[in-house]
């Protein structure tokens, strides 16, 4: 088995939340936007999602970084520029400062229901948004021991995308709360180690025997291995509120993944980190981010957050280095160190304001990107849709 490029391909899903602009509140809104946004974007591509106050974007499968902006980019203005047409803004954040899960319909789909009933009022409530970045592994064995490798770095790429410090209303005192309102799924939080992917069929197959899940792409681990594609799922990230922000954790989960993958080439050791321990960083990273210590689950320690970011990227930098990336995600990344994560910021216009509307107001002109030139997107046309 030899390392191999097309295995590290990149395919990045958001999930926007639909605003009403004059009250700023979540609006259920998403089925008089799908019908234009998949017309122009593909039916692959634009996406319902549990609730009718999001929707759900899906890159295609990008092979470099420089990709995976272009489509993020192309795909925010097509998806704002169609909720603006139908009265609506666009927000990209792990939850709503202010709406209550109690006005949120769920969206009329047999999959969606059938999960609400399941699990009642931990699914009523669940209203958050995520960003999932999808790595290529051809081989499912070589995948599950990346995963047990990789599941040791999910507090940085945590850390760095926090952005959900309010729920109803309130400072939850959490940079995550999202993360916190996940957790108490029966069938989340970090991955066990595995010994083969004959094991790690075996737990899912259970958990599905058992009616935890209906189907295996009901697991919500941190990492999972895709039920319909040969790539391993990142699901730790809050959604990332600017395109800067989610290129940073798309190219730092393909230098974690490809760097996993070469210790998993030379058969290096890894420690079998417990499940306590991981609960805990993540735990950490969701109350904190990176304002306070977080767990360096190697060396059992807390640890400044700078300190555990430096040490990240020094262990994925010969990847990043060999896809190009290091410039670019080593900047976004320094970036993010000094004017603070979107949860950071949040808080901050909430203290100097007071108004959890002009959090949103912010919010709403963060999510919208830049222009983008270097590349044009009809050469990125043709590229396959990648779509849970």
């Amino acid at each position: 088995m030899s390392l191999q490029t097309e295995n590290f391909t990149m395919g990045v899903e958001e999930e926007y939340q639909i605003l009403a602009p004059q009250t700023r509140q979540l609006c259920t809104n998403a089925q008089q936007i799908l019908p234009a946004a998949q017309s122009i974007l593909g039916q692959a591509v634009v996406q319902p999602e549990f609730r009718q106050s999001q929707i759900e974007i899906a890159t295609p499968i990008c092979r470099s970084l420089p990709e995976v902006r272009a489509q993020l980019t192309r795909l925010r203005h097509e998806v704002i520029a169609i909720a603006a047409q139908n009265g609506n803004r666009i927000v990209a954040a792990g939850t709503h400062p202010f709406s209550h899960w109690q006005e949120q319909a769920f969206t009329a789909n047999p999959h969606y229901l059938e999960l609400a009933q399941k699990y009642r009022g931990l699914m009523h409530e669940l209203v958050t948004f995520g960003c999932h970045v999808h790595v290529g592994i051809g081989d499912r064995e070589m995948a599950v021991q990346v995963m047990n490798r990789a599941r040791l770095w999910l507090t940085p790429l945590l850390a760095l995308s926090v952005s959900s410090p309010f729920w109803l209303g309130t400072d939850t005192g959490y940079a995550s709360y999202r993360t916190q309102m996940i957790a108490r799924l029966p069938m989340a939080g970090p991955p066990l180690v595995f010994a083969s992917y004959q094991e790690y069929e075996s737990v899912v197959n259970a958990l599905v025997a058992t009616q935890i899940i209906q189907r295996p792409a009901q697991i919500c681990w941190d990492i999972r291995l895709s039920a319909r594609f040969p790539t391993l799922e990142f699901r730790i990230a809050d959604m990332c509120t600017t395109v800067d922000e989610a290129v940073m954790i798309a190219g730092l989960t393909r230098g974690l993944v490809r760097t996993c993958y070469e210790q998993a080439l030379l058969n290096q050791p890894y420690q079998a980190v417990r499940p306590e321990l991981l609960l805990a960083a993540n735990w950490c990273a969701s109350r904190s981010g990176l304002e306070s210590e977080l767990i360096d689950v190697q060396t059992a320690s807390a640890i400044p957050a700078r300190e555990l970011i430096e040490v990240f990227l020094e262990f994925v930098r010969p990847a990043l280095q060999a896809f190009g990336d290091w410039d670019e995600v080593c900047s976004v990344v320094q970036n993010t160190l000094q004017r603070g994560t979107s949860a950071t910021r949040q808080q901050e216009i909430y203290r100097r304001t007071g108004s959890l509307e002009a959090v949103v107001d912010e919010l709403i002109q963060e999510t919208i990107p830049s222009p983008i030139v270097a590349q044009p997107y009809s050469s990125l046309m043709g590229s396959e849709i990648l779509k849970l």
